[in-house]
């Protein structure tokens, strides 16, 4: 993983853990990986790792299992879902209506090249309600 220099590498090793989540390679009540085995693969101090998990444990997406180990909340595909929405729709996307203001882009020029994206990337082709939508 490459870090960014302008986020804290916990925050992104946070990020890391809820993309894992949201892609369903880590479903609800799955043990996530340990402290220890995420630092090594992650090529990052052990300590880091905690802090990550602290957080997320703070969030209440993870959860602990005294003995066992840290696990997906039952809800954390909802709540992680639900924070990054808030997060992109107060942060980002003014940013992105800016960008397309001047730079003249459209809303459907966006959603094209969104299509494009999803069916490249997720193999997702559009369903008859967004087909309706256009």
């Amino acid at each position: 993983m490459e870090f960014k220099d302008n986020e804290a590498i916990y925050l992104q090793i946070a990020a890391y853990v809820c993309d894992n989540i949201l892609l369903e390679k880590w479903p609800p009540e799955q043990k996530i990986p340990s402290v220890r085995d995420l630092a090594v693969e992650l090529e990052v101090n052990p300590n880091t790792v905690m802090r990550s998990y602290e957080f997320l444990q703070n969030q209440q997406v993870v959860y602990n299992k005294r003995g066992l180990g840290l696990f997906v909340s039952p809800d954390g595909y909802e709540t992680v879902k639900k924070l990054r929405k808030e997060n992109f729709l107060q942060q980002n996307l003014p940013e992105l209506f800016k960008n397309m203001y001047m730079l003249d882009i459209s809303a459907a020029e966006i959603q094209d090249r969104y299509e494009k994206f999803k069916a490249e990337n997720y193999g997702l082709t559009p369903n008859k309600k967004e087909d309706e939508d256009k």
